[in-house]
């Protein structure tokens, strides 16, 4: 195992960027508990940790806490907002609770710019906090490093103990200069090189996965995204003809794509592939459900259950392939942090049964939708599998709010598609949206068609910017292609009298509406 940056997750929405950001600078980093021991720790080549930030106050009894012998173990540690405050309690300093809770941007200003965690930033930029506890007096040995107007010690650094702490949260855009300070920290305190590449992740992929499987068999779920495409991938070049790929039809997907799923996973990707027609099945279980949660869970246990007939057919299948992300797994609060506050439940994790037939492969875990992609290159997947926007696993079935119906699949179907076409074809969009859909509300409203009443749907169009998904903001669409969407569906959807653009970003939205 190559020289570790261990970061402790506590629970924060922001504990994958951390991570994300860690790889991005080229060294090696994995996301375990906040209650991990040290001496699990010691055994796996640690090269310095970094606590998370999270959602509670350390001034609360029974708050999440670490292994007091890592502060002590000589090695390295950046503790970030909740992490910073757990050092400064360990160490001897003195907190309290906020009147008012700070969150959003503010100035930093550099009080020791001869400090290593702060080497060459500007002596003010933009950070972002969200804190409610702040640190009124440092322990022993440690010394304020920056502040900002509302907070004194918005910095910290103990150098003889190589222990620093920052109060906002450098691992988020929205903080100017994040991610040099994190560099800083790699590079200057703990001594670390960038070395590791996505290159060096196939590798210990592969042997982790052949290590796994043995000389038994593997079923794939594909579902035509990005991520099952390069988890099949993945799964392929290690144990090659071990690995089933299964492709359900499940009826919620987008126009015309099962047809080219299934062509470009036999004719380019050239995998095993059986495609099971499930529709009827699907539609079927989801028949009045309308509430959210409720159609996830159905989604996945049916998706299982194909997933178990289709296994019991090959001799020697034991194990299934899933395309889970470090977004699907935050989100979903899995035991990765258990001090996490649940969102929803996905597909891959959330809706799964308590008992399956077969134990499951993850190889995309650690990993957000862009370092996907990257791994995608590197295996030489085609750009256009590459490069496809995500696509909820449930499909269009969180794509429509209320029940599922194959009137509402069509009107909602056609109208993705229109939103699809037109801006895909649109020029000069800056930033290019990350990913832009169409959503069936409940609402119904009157309207006139060709001078006659009308009383049908209303359409909502989702079109948002982002790096990973873990945050999002809505695309700003010039009003000229906006018109054409909403002309086109109107005039060409059935069913259709109104469309409406969202104007919400994540948070506090999420990306799909349900």
């Amino acid at each position: 195992m190559p020289p570790t940056v261990f970061i402790l997750d506590f629970g924060a929405q922001y504990s994958q960027l951390i991570a994300r950001r860690t790889r991005e600078l080229g060294v090696y980093c994995e996301l375990v508990p906040f209650d991990v021991t040290w001496s699990s720790l010691a055994e796996r080549n640690p090269a310095a940790i970094i606590l998370s930030g999270g959602p509670e106050s350390t001034l609360v009894s029974g708050a999440p806490d670490l292994d007091p012998a890592i502060l002590t173990s000589g090695l390295p540690v950046l503790g970030i907002c909740y992490g910073m405050q757990l050092m400064a309690r360990h160490t001897g300093a003195e907190l309290v609770k906020l009147d008012h809770a700070e969150y959003g941007p503010a100035m930093l200003h550099v009080d020791r710019a001869d400090s290593p965690l702060v080497a060459e930033l500007s002596p003010e930029s933009r950070v972002w906090m969200s804190h409610g506890d702040s640190v009124v007096k440092l322990g022993a040995g440690f010394e304020a490093i920056a502040s900002t107007a509302r907070c004194n010690v918005a910095a910290m650094g103990n150098r003889e103990k190589n222990l620093y702490g920052v109060q906002f949260h450098p691992e988020v855009v929205h903080t100017d200069e994040g991610t040099k300070l994190l560099g800083n920290f790699l590079y200057h305190v703990a001594g670390l090189k960038n070395d590791w590449k996505m290159e060096s992740y196939v590798d210990r992929a592969i042997e982790e996965i052949r290590a796994q499987v043995g000389s038994d068999r593997v079923i794939c779920a594909l579902s035509g995204g990005v991520d099952s495409a390069v988890a099949a991938t993945l799964v392929a070049r290690a144990i090659g003809e071990q690995l089933t790929c299964v492709f359900v039809d499940h009826g919620l997907l987008r126009k015309g794509e099962a047809e080219s799923v299934v062509a470009a996973f036999r004719d380019v990707l050239h995998l095993n592939l059986i495609a099971v027609d499930a529709k009827e099945r699907f539609l079927g279980k989801l028949a009045g459900v309308e509430d959210p949660e409720r159609k996830r869970i159905i989604i996945g246990h049916e998706f299982i259950s194909v997933f178990e007939e289709e296994a019991a057919k090959i001799p020697g299948v034991k194990y299934l392939v899933q395309g889970t992300l470090y977004p699907d797994v935050i989100e979903s609060k899995t035991p990765q942090s258990k001090a996490g506050h649940k969102i929803k439940s996905h597909h891959n994790v959330g809706g799964l049964p308590e008992k399956m037939n077969f134990k499951l492969i993850e190889p995309l875990r650690a990993l957000f939708k862009d370092e996907v992609r990257n791994l995608g290159r590197v295996l030489g997947l085609p750009e256009h599998i590459v490069q496809r926007q995500p696509f909820p696993g449930p499909g269009l079935a969180v794509r429509i709010i209320g029940d599922i119906t194959e009137d509402r699949l069509d009107i909602v179907r056609d109208a993705d598609a229109i939103v699809r076409d037109e801006i895909d074809n649109a020029k000069g969009l800056q930033p290019h949206p990350w990913q832009y859909f169409a959503v069936l509300t409940p609402v119904r409203s009157v309207g006139v068609m060709g001078d006659g009443r009308t009383y049908a749907n209303l359409v909502a169009v989702r079109a948002i910017t982002s790096e990973d998904g873990m945050t999002a903001d809505w695309a700003r669409l010039p009003h000229e292609l906006l018109e054409r969407i909403s002309t086109r569906i109107v005039n060409e959807v059935r069913g259709v009298n109104r469309v409406a653009y969202d104007i919400t970003s994540k948070p506090p939205a999420t990306v799909e509406w349900e």
